[in-house]
C-alpha cells in the first residue's frame, strides 16, 4: 500500500501570547511572556499565584450564547482555534467530500473548570437538594470539542478525542496524519485545548511541587534549561491545524505551510510523572520520526523541545537530543516556546506544532526566554544552541516538535518544507 503525503493547509490558535496566528507568531518571535497574576480565581492561598492565562477572549465571537453555555471553557478555546484554522485553509465545504473530512482533538483534563464550578455550587447548596446544570456533562467531557466542530461544519469523517496527558494533542495530530495517509480521510482538523487554570489545576500541581513558585517574577518564571528553574508555568488555550492529503490540497489550490514528514510514538514504562533519566523514550520517538520521514539526523535544523522548565525533564531531553544527533546536535537550533506560552498540558503539542510549522515556513527559530549568563546547570551542555532570549533567522528545511506526558507517553512530529 502506498502511503499518501500529508500537508498543513490551515492554522489557528488561542494562546497566552495571542488569540490569533499573526499575534501569536509576532509575540513568539519577540520573546514575549504570557505569564501574569492569576485572574480566574483567588490564588492567594496557593504556593503559585501566577499562570499564562488567555487575555481578552470573547467566546461569543465564535459561538452563540446558547452554545457558550453548553460547552466548557476548554471547548471555547478549541473551537475558536479551529474556526481560525478553517478560515485560514479557505476550503469550500460544498466542494469536498464531508464523509472524508474529520476531527481529532487532544485534551488532557477537559472540563476541569466546569466540574469545579458545578461541584462547588452543589456543596454550597446541598441542603436544598442536588441541582446541576443539564449541560454539566457536555461541558466536562473531553470529546465535546471534536463533536461540536463536526456538527458546526457537517464533518462526517473520523471524529474522536485523544488523551495522553501533556502529549494528548500531539497524539491527535499523529492520528489525523495516519487517517489521511492510510486513505481513510482527505482532510482533518487536528489540535488540542485545555483550561486548567483553576483551584484544582493549580492546587493539584502545587501539591506535586511541579509548578514554579517565582511569584515575584511571573514573566521570568518559565526558564527551561536554566539552573534556577523551579517548575513549569501552567497555561491555557487551544490550537488547531488543518491536515490535508497533498494532491487534494494542490487540486483546490490550497496554501501549504509545510508537510508532516514523519512521527514517533513510545512509552517510557518507567514512572508516573518522571521521564527516564537517560532520555531513552524521548530519543526513540525522535529517531522514529526521522526514519519515517526518510530523513537523516543531520537534515533536522530545529527542535521545538518539550522543555517544561523542570529539572528532570530538561536534563533527560537534552540527553536524548545528544544521543540521536551526535555531532549534529551542536549545529541545529533548540528552543522551548513554553518559556513564553507556559505549559498548555493537553493543548501543548498542538500549539507547539503550530509554532514549529511557522518556523519551517518563515525560517525563523523562536527563542527560549529567561536565560541569564551564569545560570548554567552543570548537567546541561551549553555548547548546544538553545536559542536563548532572542529569535534566530536560519533556513529551517526540517524541524521536530517533541511532546511528553505523565504516564511516560512520548511523541515527536517531523515537519519539512514543501
Amino acid at each position: 500500500m502506498k502511503l499518501r503525503r500529508v500537508v498543513v493547509t490551515g492554522l489557528g490558535a488561542v494562546s497566552p501570547i495571542g488569540n490569533d496566528i499573526p499575534t501569536l507568531w509576532e509575540n513568539a518571535k519577540a520573546g514575549v511572556s504570557g505569564a501574569g497574576p492569576i485572574t480566574h480565581f483567588d490564588a492567594s492561598l496557593f504556593k503559585t499565584h501566577f499562570a499564562c492565562e488567555i487575555k481578552n477572549f470573547d467566546a461569543t465571537a465564535y459561538l452563540d450564547k446558547k452554545e457558550v453555555r453548553k460547552v466548557g471553557l476548554h471547548s471555547h478555546y478549541g473551537i475558536a482555534a479551529a474556526v481560525e484554522a478553517m478560515n485560514d485553509c479557505a476550503v469550500d465545504l460544498e466542494k469536498v467530500n464531508l464523509d472524508r473530512f474529520g476531527v481529532i482533538f487532544g485534551e488532557g483534563v477537559g472540563g476541569l473548570t466546569s466540574f469545579e464550578e458545578e461541584f462547588g455550587t452543589f456543596v454550597l447548596n446541598k441542603d436544598n437538594g442536588p441541582r446541576f446544570t443539564p449541560f454539566l456533562i457536555t461541558k466536562m467531557i473531553t470529546d465535546m470539542t471534536a463533536g461540536m466542530l463536526s456538527i458546526r461544519y457537517g464533518l462526517k469523517g473520523p471524529n474522536y478525542v485523544t488523551t495522553s496527558a501533556c502529549a494528548s494533542s500531539s497524539n491527535a495530530i499523529i492520528d489525523a496524519f495516519d487517517q489521511i495517509r492510510l486513505g481513510r480521510a482527505d482532510i482533518m482538523l487536528a489540535g488540542g485545548a485545555e483550561a486548567a487554570v483553576c483551584y484544582v489545576g493549580v492546587g493539584g500541581f502545587n501539591s506535586m511541587h511541579a509548578l514554579s513558585t517565582r511569584n515575584d517574577d511571573a514573566q521570568g518564571a518559565s526558564r527551561p534549561f536554566s539552573k534556577s528553574r523551579d517548575g513549569f508555568v501552567i497555561g491555557e488555550g487551544g490550537a488547531c491545524l488543518v491536515l490535508e492529503e497533498y494532491e487534494h490540497a494542490v487540486a483546490r489550490g490550497a496554501k501549504i505551510y509545510a508537510e508532516i514528514a514523519g512521527t514517533g510514538l513510545s512509552a517510557d514504562a518507567y514512572h508516573m510523572t518522571a521521564p527516564l533519566p537517560n532520555g531513552e523514550g524521548a530519543a526513540k520517538v525522535m529517531q522514529y520520526a526521522i526514519e519515517e520521514a526518510g530523513l537523516k539526523p543531520e537534515d533536522i535544523d530545529y527542535i521545538n523541545t518539550h522543555g517544561t522548565s523542570t529539572y528532570a525533564g530538561d536534563i533527560a531531553e537534552v540527553s536524548a537530543i545528544k544521543t540521536v544527533f551526535g555531532e549534529h546536535a551542536y549545529k541545529l537550533n533548540i528552543s522551548s516556546t513554553k518559556s513564553m506560552t507556559g505549559h498548555l498540558l493537553g493543548g501543548a503539542g498542538a500549539l507547539e506544532a503550530v509554532l514549529t510549522v511557522l518556523s519551517v515556513k518563515n525560517d525563523i527559530v523562536p527563542p527560549t526566554i529567561n536565560h541569564a549568563d551564569g545560570d548554567e546547570d552543570e548537567k546541561i551542555d551549553y555548547n548546544l544552541n538553545f536559542t536563548f532570549n532572542k529569535a534566530q533567522e536560519r533556513v529551517v528545511n526540517a524541524a521536530i516538535s517533541n511532546t511528553f506526558g505523565f504516564g511516560g507517553h512520548n511523541t515527536s512530529i517531523a515537519f519539512k518544507k514543501i
